[in-house]
């Protein structure tokens, strides 16, 4: 059964947020628009590709306003979901300079190639998407430390011990 289209003409609310604890975290994209909700599942990668790539695309943007971005950051907030909407494939971004956002589309992840994928057009505000970057990158580093030998991320009940020690 196809999912519906997400195409909005612009968004209130984007964020990404967690659910669960350390180590066992999931990771989601929320968008919002007059009272719709709409949460995406999607790899710790995924949001912590997206936020250094949209900072570099913010970099050749004009700066944004310092007060707007005050008023978007109060206002952003995460809701856990409970369950996703769908679970993310692929990101990708555009720059639409007509109404000057940025565009996330996000296309479903399927096992059934028969099937076409979900797809979400999430047009955003340049504060918006400072803001998001700026909630991806803690959301990010406030994960479990990785080893020092190889990089994967120690598990806490292990107490700083790693397999590649061995």
């Amino acid at each position: 059964m196809a999912r519906p289209e997400i195409d909005w003409d612009d968004t209130d609310g984007f964020t990404a947020g967690v659910v669960g604890p350390q180590g066992r975290r999931v990771f989601f994209l929320q968008a919002r628009r007059a009272g719709q909700v709409v949460s995406l599942k999607v790899e710790k990668q995924q949001v912590a590709g997206l936020a250094d790539f949209l900072d570099g695309l913010m970099e050749d943007l004009p700066p944004t306003d310092e007060r707007a971005l005050e008023v978007i950051d109060a206002n952003v907030r995460f809701e856990d979901p409970g369950e996703a909407d769908w679970v993310v494939g692929s990101l990708g971004i555009t720059y639409q300079q007509s109404t000057d956002r940025l565009v996330l589309i996000a296309e479903e992840l399927l096992r059934d190639e028969d099937e076409p994928p979900a797809q979400a057009r999430f047009p955003m505000r340049r504060e918006m998407v400072v803001c998001f970057i700026d909630r991806a990158r803690q959301l990010v580093a406030a994960g479990r430390p990785p080893c020092d030998w190889c990089g994967a991320p120690l598990e806490p009940s292990a107490a700083g011990w790693c397999p590649c020690v061995n």
